[in-house]
């Protein structure tokens, strides 16, 4: 996120990248000066890549940002010694920097391409569809949910969303963009959209916090900076919804709930950083979020913020009350604690980012028995966290991660696998250009025990084709290296226990074989093209920012689909690894008692006005009871034994055995099918009736 969100024009810039590219990378081999009676010499230390094939017309890359250097603070890191990296034209690989200051732009170096590969390198996948939307360049967050039998998604930054239909992930349809303007409406921000079965409702909760970047360029050299983020004037927190209807606009705000325990007053300004990145919830009565609650969490080094985040929980079986449960923090987060923050052999650098970026990471519910969070806190390490009891979450165990800065550390945990392998996967992600940084590993460590846990070894590097034009990735430009597994607590289905695809910037979508824990390998990927040609509002033509080619992804894992947003648009991608793509809506279970089945394609369950609709011939049937139709009356009745259960189309009540019942929702039909909300069916049939939103299926079972 560090990566600058303006849009890099680079038409301004092409022919000055023609003649100054050459200085730092001639695109052929270079031979000395002589005359023509010397034999030429060429330079065996000079890598060559001549722009052929799709890359002819290739876009040149952007230049290095020329600017004064700027004296190191006390502690801070210096470049380090040009020799200990850099690119082997003899081996084609690439060393990292063991450390490098903070830095930005383009960091060339002898090997790096001068122009924007424009190749598009497939393994084990295939491209099902492109959109060239983009939300964000260099970040953006996804969340996804269905209303009224659809499917929507949302690709949005702070200051814009695009919302689209993707029942046909094959034609998606793009339904709006809003644009926010901060000085007048509040920033958007990261959310999370679940089916609350107690209130038979879709909820969203969406998070609000401080800007990252931006407003503070160097908290140490400006004061002035630091006064802004303390006085800056928004919900340092989270807001919780009533979804009715997919756009944003039409939702109904619940509560307004600050980070500090304040009353939410929008002409004051609050203390904290407010609520980070998308909350974990699952539409029941626990809310987890990260976040400083308080201007006293602010133990951290970063140029750029001032807050050093927590974890928090929250009981919202009252949306409209959250009500503050505990906050979890480590020793050194807060202010006065500096004696523990000092053992941290990362404190004084004036680089790491130090506490949450992100919220726990939970593999199963509390509500479902689950007992353990996993915690990436920055600079602080790796954490498990004993949440059985969210009013009192305790520290289990704790591993002091290895050092690697510039860049994030500690920001991601895929616990995808963990229940059924005992394995969780650890990362940061690279902040700077041209590997200008140390690599950001992923960490596969073990849980088993929670109590001692180990790192078991690192996941593979990934290399490219041998038909690229480059050996390492490093050499592609823009960032290289891990960003996330895309948001697990809002990408729908069962993930798959054998592949994890990852987010990889330059190197695209990498997926990951893990079926042997202790060897993990890549047996898929899709790197699309470094950069593409998009159009403004006031339709001129300009390449994207190349620093960040692909930021994310979002897996549909009951749809088989992995969703890759790039700086110039989405790509929809499958893989046989995964399975066949659906390329509707996925089909609905029906269970009864314990007897399973699937519902026909056009009776799928969905919401309206609050209500989740279910067919009624479907769940009558299974119930056991014989459904007539009485066309002139619209009227449909079922019987079983003593039994006699009678609805009318677009009335709000049931007849149970002549007892007249009024109904939350009207009896309705859609494509020729009968559709009645849970809640009739549970008042009239005397059964529990409830749909699990995570397994897609209308679950009926006696009270």
């Amino acid at each position: 996120m560090k990566k600058a969100l303006k849009q890099r024009i680079l038409k301004s810039v092409l022919a000055a990248s023609v003649v100054v590219s050459a200085l730092y990378l001639p695109t052929a081999p270079v031979s000395a000066a002589s005359d023509d009676k010397a034999a030429p010499v060429v330079r065996e230390d000079i890598y060559g890549a001549p722009a052929t094939g799709a890359n002819a017309n290739a876009p040149l890359v952007a230049l290095p940002e020329h600017e004064e250097p700027r004296k190191p603070l006390p502690g801070e890191p210096t470049e380090p010694d040009s020799s200990s990296w850099g690119y082997d034209v003899k081996t084609g690989k690439f060393t990292h920097p063991k450390y490098t200051p903070d830095n930005e732009g383009p960091q060339p170096f002898n090997g790096s391409l001068p122009y924007l590969d424009q190749n598009q390198y497939l393994k084990n996948t295939k491209v099902e569809a492109f959109y060239p939307y983009v939300a964000g360049y260099g970040h953006s967050w996804q969340t996804s949910f269905d209303l009224d039998g659809r499917r929507y998604l949302y690709d949005y930054e702070t200051n814009q969303y695009n919302l689209f239909d993707i029942t046909d992930p094959l034609n998606a349809k793009h339904i709006t963009t809003k644009w926010f303007d901060t000085k007048v409406e509040h920033q958007f921000g990261p959310l999370n959209v679940k089916y609350n079965k107690t209130l038979d409702k879709n909820l969203a909760v969406q998070c609000y916090e401080v800007p990252r970047y931006g407003k503070i360029t160097n908290k140490y050299l400006n004061p002035k900076e630091v006064d802004t983020i303390r006085e800056w004037k928004m919900l340092r927190g989270f807001r919780i919804y009533e979804v009715n209807g997919p756009n944003w606009t039409d939702w109904k705000v619940l509560s307004e709930t600050p980070l500090d325990s304040s009353t939410y007053d929008p002409s004051k300004p609050q203390q904290g950083s407010g609520c980070q990145d998308i909350p974990v919830y699952s539409g029941d009565q626990y809310l987890f979020v990260a976040g400083a609650p308080n201007d006293s969490y602010a133990n951290t080094e970063y140029k750029t913020y001032l807050y050093s985040g927590a974890q928090i929980a929250y009981d919202i079986s009252d949306p409209t009350k959250p009500k503050q449960l505990d906050i979890w923090s480590v020793p050194g987060q807060i202010k006065g604690e500096e004696a523990d923050y000092n053992k941290n052999p990362r404190a004084g650098n004036k680089t790491s980012w130090m506490g949450s970026r992100m919220p726990l990471f939970i593999p199963k519910t509390v509500e479902e028995g689950g007992k353990y969070g996993y915690a990436a806190m920055g600079g602080f390490g790796f954490y498990v966290v004993d949440i059985t009891d969210p009013a009192n979450m305790k520290t289990v165990s704790h591993i002091d991660m290895p050092m690697s800065y510039t860049g994030t550390e500690g920001d991601n945990i895929d616990v995808s696998k963990v229940e059924t392998t005992g394995m969780v996967y650890y990362s940061g992600y690279p902040l700077s250009e041209d590997c200008h940084e140390p690599y950001k590993e992923i960490y596969a460590i073990d849980v088993r025990d929670p109590k001692n846990p180990k790192i078991a070894t690192t996941l593979e590097r990934p290399t490219p084709p041998k038909d690229a034009p480059f050996t390492d990735y490093c050499q592609r430009r823009g960032s290289f290296g891990p960003k996330r597994t895309g948001y697990a607590e809002v990408q729908p289905g069962t993930p798959s226990q054998k592949y994890m695809p990852y987010s990889f910037y330059n190197a695209g979508m990498q997926m990951f074989d893990l079926t042997t824990p202790d060897k993990p390998t890549i047996a898929a990927y899709f790197v699309p093209k470094m950069a593409g040609e998009l159009t403004d509002d006031e339709g001129n033509k300009y390449f994207n920012d190349q620093s960040d080619p692909v930021h994310g992804i979002f897996v549909e894992w009951d749809r088989n689909l992995i969703w890759v947003f790039s700086g110039h648009g989405m790509y929809v991608v499958s893989s046989p690894l995964l399975g066949e793509p659906v390329k509707g809506m996925p089909q609905a279970g029906l269970q009864v008692a314990d007897a399973k089945g699937e519902l026909a394609t056009d009776s799928q369950p969905f919401t309206r006005d609050g209500a989740t609709m279910v067919p009624l011939r479907s769940v009558f049937e299974k119930l056991g009871l014989t459904v007539s139709w009485d066309a002139a009356a619209n009227k449909i009745t079922g019987k079983k034994d003593e039994l006699t259960l009678e609805l009318i189309v677009g009335e709000k009540f049931v007849t149970v055995n002549g007892e007249k019942k009024e109904t939350a929702a009207a009896t309705i039909v859609e494509g020729g099918r009968a559709f009645v909300s849970l809640k009739t069916i549970a008042d009239a049939a005397g059964v529990k009736a409830e749909w699990n939103n995570k397994a897609k299926t209308v679950v009926i079972s006696s009270k």
